[in-house]
């Protein structure tokens, strides 16, 4: 399994993977060692090394859309839920203020626990920052319903050492788990589902009674979030050499209406902090990546740094320009970074916009808009980083 760190090798990856796409539908569900049948691209994506419009737009060159569908469906389930949080921003902060660590949890996240199976995934987790979708479904469901610990130190767990962490998907999927994104509809961890998708390989015996007969466990209320934030300031590119901002949300700016600004210099940050020896790796590498793009296309000059804070506090910087973090750790950096004295001018790319206004329900009501202008040719739109 290779998740790769920069956008040269995710570019290579996915064409690699375009040849397995139209079987996606069928493989997708199968967990399998090394994981060979689905792309591995989430960590790229998720840090925008490449965007979600341009890796569904590659198995198109090749397959009919009807043939992708699926395919193209997860890719804009990422969309879905960032646009989905965006609107109601308060799920976030509740997920942060209801994190309680539990003694019980501690034997599950070492991978000792009674269940030999999810033992296996809590350790691929922590050893390889990675855990297949259907995976990560059945650990979460066994972490909520059978060992009934609270889903938000599930949450953490994952966001602690997830390369292709994303403060949405992986929020608003354990609530979902836990029967609290859509009421009435939880998931569990069913020993004929497991046998039935699990590789043999990967299938260990030690437990598996446990998951003969599941019971959900209940959320005593489901109250439907609000949308609380409808819309967001509309983008005005600053004249003149503004100072460029790459943080690890947007590591791709030179494909997106920042590609058309001058720059008087850029600095690319990491200001997120918590994250595992395994995460500052792969993100090391991609802000590396992401630095050698900005001196190619902008011809200004780019310095890492830590934090932006302490990088303009030493450069007597008091305002920068950057693509707007979503809601998540970095975007609850924004009130520190301001009232330290740097002004951040945030720009929202046309399609994050454009996606978010239809996420206010449901993710099939989403897909279907979407699908439509898709079909139309309305989106992706024009000038989007496909077409540049």
């Amino acid at each position: 399994m290779n998740q790769p760190a920069t956008r040269d090798q995710a570019l290579d990856q996915l064409q690699d993977f375009v040849a397995l796409s139209g079987r996606y539908s069928r493989d997708r569900n199968h967990v399998i060692p090394g994981h060979g049948n689905v792309s591995c691209l989430s960590a790229a994506i998720r840090h925008r090394l490449m965007t979600e419009w341009e890796v569904a737009a590659a198995p198109l060159s090749r397959y009919a859309a009807s043939t992708v569908e699926k395919f193209t469906q997860e890719v804009y389930w990422r969309s879905y839920w960032k646009g989905w949080l965006s609107l109601r921003p308060q799920v976030w902060t509740s997920y942060l203020e209801e994190i309680e660590d539990h003694p019980e949890a501690e034997a599950i996240r070492q991978g000792n626990g009674p269940v030999e199976v999810m033992n296996g995934f809590a350790r691929e987790l922590t050893e390889t920052g990675y855990l297949h979708n259907h995976a990560r479904m059945w650990f979460a469901a066994y972490w909520v319903h059978l060992a009934r610990l609270p889903w938000q130190l599930g949450a953490k767990f994952f966001q602690n050492h997830l390369l292709d962490f994303d403060p949405a998907s992986n929020t608003l999927s354990w609530r979902w788990v836990a029967g609290l994104q859509t009421p009435g509809k939880t998931y569990l961890p069913r020993r004929g589902n497991l046998e039935k998708y699990l590789h043999p390989e990967l299938l260990h015996s030690k437990g598996l009674e446990l998951l003969e007969n599941p019971v959900a466990i209940l959320p005593e209320e489901v109250v439907k979030p609000s949308i609380m934030r409808a819309n967001l300031p509309e983008n005005f590119l600053p004249d003149g050499h503004p100072v460029l901002w790459i943080h690890e949300e947007d590591l791709s700016p030179e494909r997106s209406p920042l590609g058309e600004i001058e720059p008087s210099k850029i600095v690319v940050t990491s200001d997120v902090p918590g994250k595992s020896a395994l995460q500052k790796k792969w993100l090391g590498t991609a802000l590396d990546d992401a630095v050698m793009r900005a001196k190619k296309h902008f011809q200004a000059p780019v310095e890492r740094a830590d934090t932006l804070i302490s990088w303009a506090k030493q450069n007597k910087v008091s305002e920068v320009v950057t693509l707007r973090p979503e809601v998540g750790p970095l975007h609850d950096l924004l009130p520190p970074i301001e009232a330290a004295g740097v002004t951040v001018n945030l720009i929202v790319r046309p399609e994050d916009r454009y996606l978010r206004s239809f996420a206010t329900a449901g993710f099939f009501g989403f897909w279907k808009k979407l699908q439509g202008r898709m079909a139309k040719g309305e989106f992706p739109l024009e000038g989007n980083g496909i077409l540049l």
